[in-house]
This record gives C-alpha cells, structure tokens and sequence, in this order.
C-alpha cells in the first residue's frame, strides 16, 4: 500500500486514554495533534471541556464511553455520551455490552447502543467497540450487524486495552466486507509500526486509533520511494 505521511495521519485518532494521564497531558496531545495533521485526538471524557483554544481547528475531538468494560446500564452510557456531546465532543467511541456480545444477545446489543444513539445528535458519529480480538466469526458479523441496525456509523475494533489484544487482519478484513460501504472501521490495539498501521488500512480499516503516531508517521518516510 502506498499513502503519503499527509494521508496516513489523516485517518489517524492520536489517542491517550491512561487513566493516570493528566490535563496538561492532554493539552501536549493536541498540540502534537496539529503540528502531525492528524484526523483527531481521542481522549476520557473527564478532559471534557478542553480549555478555549487548546486543539486546532480542524482537529477532530474524540471521546469514550462506556469504557472500557462495557459493563454499564445504557443510560449511563446514553447520559455520558450526551453530556460529552455538550463538552465538545465530536465523536464517540462507545464499548459494547460485551456480556450481551459475548451471549449472542443481539436484541439487547441493539437496544443498548441505540438507547446511546439518541442521546448522541446525527451530526456526531457514533463508533462502537466490539472487541473483536475475542469473538468468534458469526460472532463478529452478527454483532456488526446488531451495531448498524441501532444506527452506529463505525466499528471499532478494540478498546485496546483487553486482554485479548487488539483485532488480527482476518477480523478487520471481516468486518470491512459485513458493513462495506455503510459504516467506516476503526482498528486499535497493539498498532506501534508503520507496517502494522499500513496493514489495518489495506484490509479495510478506514481509520486507525494510535498512541505511538509520531513514530509511525515517521516511517512512513521513504516507503513509497522506489528502490535504487
């Protein structure tokens, strides 16, 4: 695959979500954020709201709900999403009911990331969180399926912090061909080298949430030179 460093960082979610991070971290982020031309930042929604000024125009703000567990009444989640929305969020990142995933519960899949869709306006995407790295293959159509039919405009695939690590090229190649040309894909987990990232991409992943960005973006340089 052949991208340009410009259109690698602009699929690029420059993510920090350690719960130790801190504001002033947070800040540092978003002005790592511009000076690479990244799509967005993704951060915890207690960042919320950043200080006037603190992330560039044309910088996308991302954050979690739910996360990263999944584990939560959906109102609670509906009420984060909602509240995150009104702090200047652009887009959420929500994790699943993983149990009801994990059961094949479908109907309640549905409901729980609908119950967040209302809460969310049609002006800010909604991307849920599947752990895919843990499902089965009918697990993870169904549950794409499940997601789309409660409105959700992207999968992710990882919170990136699970014990199962972060989607195989299989998964995302699986998921891009069940919501192909109706919801994006968002591949986490385990991304630290421009092979990785460009790999995610070709198999469908139409964005990829990083916390190494700088070093991928870096070796990027050269790739697409052809060989003396």
């Amino acid at each position: 695959m052949t991208l340009s460093r410009a259109e690698l960082a602009g699929l690029v979610d420059h993510t920090l979500l350690t719960p130790e991070a801190s504001q002033a971290e947070v800040e540092e982020l978003c002005l790592e954020a511009a000076e690479l031309g990244v799509h967005g930042v993704c951060v915890a929604p207690s960042m919320l709201p950043l200080r006037p000024g603190a992330l560039a125009p044309g910088v996308t703000l991302v954050t979690v709900c739910g996360y990263p567990t999944g584990a939560h009444q959906s109102a609670i989640k509906a009420a984060e999403a909602g509240r995150a929305v009104t702090d200047g969020a652009h887009e959420i990142d929500v994790v699943a009911n993983l149990g009801a995933v994990r059961t094949g519960s479908w109907s309640d899949v549905e409901r729980d990331i609908a119950t967040v869709r209302a809460a969310v306006p049609p002006a800010a995407l909604l991307k849920v969180v599947l752990e895919t790295a843990g499902l089965s293959d009918a697990d993870i159509v169904n549950a794409c399926l499940a997601v789309e039919a409660a409105g959700a405009d992207y999968i992710v695939t990882s919170t990136g912090v699970h014990s199962a690590g972060g989607a195989t090229l299989a998964q995302v190649e699986l998921v891009a061909r069940t919501v192909a040309g109706r919801l994006g894909v968002k591949a986490v987990g385990g991304l630290r080298t421009t092979e990785q990232a460009l790999a995610v991409i070709e198999a469908g992943s139409t964005r990829v949430g990083l916390t190494a960005t700088r070093a991928v973006l870096d070796g990027l340089v050269g790739w697409d030179q052809p060989e003396s």
